[in-house]
């Protein structure tokens, strides 16, 4: 058994009674992909609960199984065997209208590599889910500033992505994940393409999310100083959590 900080638990212990109170509950979910000559086990019966408000970290070697998972919370994969209930609701028994729904407006996703389209200004990188939702154009010029000064990007919003820097470029992507208002938020090595003072920035931005607007994160990280700053560290070893340390809320930022 892993030695945990403070409050550490188990992978075992930490989910007995997984799915009280959780948004995001995972039991006995194991992920097999058969390519016909062999099939691998991505996922091993992962047990898993996710409360509301979390920052979570998911750590792990290349393979563990981290990128499985997080396709699995985001409706995105489906479980060969086991339960995914999101906010209560059983995912397997969803319509896939249904399964594009949630993607589109109960998570946001981020990415490494950003996907903003090089072609439009930040600005309309942000507004894009906003015009597929069908938003007036008043409540999108709103909401759209408005989540432009959440990331203290203002005066950037008429800019192109060359000519953003890559922490800025990853704080537009927050900005687009926000737009349609989910309560969670998947975010797939977020600061992996960044250097330390902007990968800083960003991970503050995640953590007010967490704090002062209440949003579920989930953020699969390389960064080891960054997961010990979640407010809860997953990891993962051959598609099993190995262990759960429960660390409390800390500080959005050092500074």
């Amino acid at each position: 058994m892993f030695g945990n900080g403070r409050n550490g638990r188990n992978g075992a212990e930490a989910n007995d009674g997984a799915g009280d109170g959780a948004v995001i509950a995972l039991a006995g979910v194991r992920k097999v992909y058969d390519t016909g000559a062999v099939k691998v086990e991505a996922l091993r019966r992962v047990d898993l609960a996710i409360k509301p408000n979390e920052f979570v970290a998911i750590v792990g070697p290349s393979g563990s199984g981290k990128s499985t998972l997080m396709n699995i919370i985001g409706c995105l994969d489906t479980a060969t065997e086991g339960s995914y209930r999101l906010r209560g609701e059983e995912v397997a028994g969803m319509s896939i209208d249904r399964l594009a729904d949630i993607r589109n407006q109960r998570i946001g996703f981020v990415f490494q590599n950003f996907n903003l389209l090089p072609q439009l200004t930040a600005y309309e990188n942000v507004e894009m889910p906003l015009l597929f939702k069908g938003a007036p154009a008043r409540a999108r010029r709103e909401r759209v500033e408005s989540l432009f000064e959440q990331v203290g990007l203002t005066d950037r919003m008429q800019h192109r992505p060359v000519e953003l820097s890559g922490g800025q470029m990853q704080r537009v992507a927050i900005a687009r994940a926000l737009a349609c208002e989910p309560d969670i938020i998947l975010a797939d090595e977020p600061t992996g393409n960044l250097d330390s003072r902007n990968a800083e920035t960003v991970f503050g931005v995640f953590a007010r999310l967490a704090r002062e607007q209440g949003r579920t994160i989930v953020m699969v990280t390389h960064d080891v100083d960054f997961a010990r700053r979640a407010d809860r560290q997953i990891r993962l070893r051959d598609g099993r959590i190995v262990e759960d340390t429960l660390h409390g809320p800390v500080p959005a930022s050092r500074a």
